[in-house]
C-alpha cells in the first residue's frame, strides 16, 4: 500500500518503506487521578478526541525520497496551520506537521561537494505529524 499526502489538490507520493516507529505507542484514553479531602480516589477518564502522533521515519536501506521531494515536503511544513490529508495504511487521516518535535526533516545519504546537488539525489526523510479531526 502506498503512503500518500495531499495539500489542497497536490498529493505526493511517499515510499511506503516508511517506518511508524510510534505506532503503538498512544492510547486514545485519557485519565487523570487526585484524592479528595476525605481521602477518596477521584478517577477522570475520557476518550481524546485528536493529537495522535504519527511519525514516520526512513532509514539508510529504505525509505528514500528526492531532494525535489524534500523541497515540496519542507515548503509544505513551512506553512502555519496548514492541514493534510495522510493515507496510511489504507487509511486517510487529517494531520498537520508536529513542529514542537521538528516536523519535517532529511538527510542526505551521501555527502556531497556543493555542486553535486541535484533534484534527483537521495535524502532519508522523518515526518512528525499530529492527528487532528477532521478537516
Amino acid at each position: 500500500m502506498s503512503i500518500t499526502l495531499t495539500y489542497g489538490a497536490t498529493t505526493i507520493d511517499l515510499t511506503d518503506r516508511l517506518d511508524w516507529t510510534d505506532e503503538f505507542d498512544w492510547t486514545p484514553v485519557e485519565q487523570a487521578t487526585a484524592y479528595s479531602i476525605t481521602g477518596a480516589l477521584l478517577v477522570d477518564v475520557a476518550v481524546k478526541q485528536a493529537g495522535r502522533p504519527i511519525t514516520l521515519e526512513g532509514v539508510e536501506t529504505a525509505a528514500w525520497i528526492t531532494r525535489a521531494t524534500c523541497t515540496q515536503l519542507q515548503a509544505w511544513a513551512a506553512l502555519p496551520g496548514a492541514q493534510f490529508e495522510l493515507t496510511l495504511r489504507g487509511v486517510t487521516r487529517a494531520v498537520i506537521f508536529d513542529h514542537g518535535q521538528g516536523g519535517f526533516n532529511a538527510q542526505p545519504l551521501w555527502v556531497l561537494a556543493d555542486g553535486e546537488y541535484t533534484p534527483e539525489l537521495t535524502y532519508m526523510p522523518t515526518f512528525r505529524f499530529l492527528e487532528i479531526l477532521e478537516i
